[in-house]
């Protein structure tokens, strides 16, 4: 099955988790949540979707390995990894509030081949296939033009627990708050991403995340004509914890911005 039909099978997949999630939403008690850490929850719609997840991913790629992020599947896979992360904007799905997102990934020996985030607060639908582009419901989706801060919305996410680097975090968004658009912060790293490879943000950046919050959102920022790195301008932006990602053209300014700011 080529990665294309692939992909097919897990943009339903996700959507039929995103309309668990969202049929849950409806009558959702938070007195059902249990925390992980300081601001960092979890439910149990969290752990059904995922597992509704690998259930269905297991049958579509046998003897492919897992890394999710409530520990519902340790499969080690020999060619394919699906990175899985069932509720994406977990705070804010628990408060009503969006986004929040199923993001399924795909991984080939250490290359993300396939991605797909699904917004379930807009129904909007991005994903990716390697050799394909990137898509939204359908129709394809391309990075903005804008090449320096002044023409510029950033996107960010605040880091859960003790904040490391924090005077640096405040460096920049001093920076960015007099020079830029403006600064947004979502709370789901996968629809950053995926808003950047949309064209409506110009970049993104943000510490402490693991590679379910951004394996497939890379690869649909990628074949947007996007590029990624992390803070040193390096290829450890899935398992390092940090990740810069912008359009091509501006690349090189916000990478300098960042890494000038952390990497002190």
């Amino acid at each position: 099955m080529g990665l294309e039909k692939i992909c097919q099978e897990v943009i339903e997949i996700a959507k039929a988790a995103g309309a668990f999630i969202a049929g849950e939403r409806t009558s959702f008690d938070l007195k059902l949540v249990e925390i992980k850490g300081k601001a960092n929850f979890v439910s149990y719609v969290d752990k059904k979707a995922e597992e509704m997840i690998v259930d269905r991913l297991r049958k579509l790629l046998p003897d492919s390995g897992f890394i999710t992020e409530e520990g519902t599947a340790f499969d080690s896979g020999e060619k394919f990894r699906w990175v899985i992360d069932p509720l994406d904007g977990t705070t804010n799905f628990i408060h009503g509030a969006p986004p929040y997102a199923v993001s399924i990934g795909l991984m080939e020996a250490d290359e993300i081949v396939l991605g797909v985030v699904y917004e379930i607060t807009k129904d909007e639908c991005f994903y990716a296939w390697k050799g394909g582009k990137s898509m939204l419901n359908g129709r394809e989706i391309k990075v903005s033009e804008a090449s320096t801060t002044e023409e510029s919305l950033i996107v960010t996410g605040f880091p859960y627990g003790e904040v490391k680097n924090s005077d640096a975090f405040i460096d920049t968004i001093k920076h960015l708050m007099v020079h830029s658009h403006g600064i947004r912060r979502l709370g789901s790293a996968a629809t950053d991403l995926s808003y950047v490879a949309a064209g409506r943000f110009e970049a993104f950046w943000e510490t402490g995340l693991s590679p379910w919050d951004v394996a497939a959102g890379i690869l649909i920022l990628q074949l947007a004509g996007g590029k990624v790195s992390d803070f040193h301008g390096g290829d450890n932006f899935l398992f390092g914890g940090q990740i810069v990602a912008t359009n091509k053209n501006y690349f090189n300014e916000f990478q300098s911005l960042i890494e000038n700011n952390y990497c002190k």
